[in-house]
């Protein structure tokens, strides 16, 4: 008999990302961007 799933192979378990960050170091640097960008805005003026 062959087998139901038609040749379809998923990866998912062996597929693992080089670089892993964490969310809360995402939210620090977009927090740090943020203020950055609103000192270099009122030092200009």
């Amino acid at each position: 008999m062959p087998s139901g799933n038609a040749g379809l192979v998923t990866y998912f378990d062996d597929y693992k990302e080089a670089i892993q960050i964490k969310p809360e170091h995402v939210l620090v640097l977009i927090s740090f961007i943020i203020v950055l960008e609103l000192v270099l805005k009122y030092m200009a003026v």
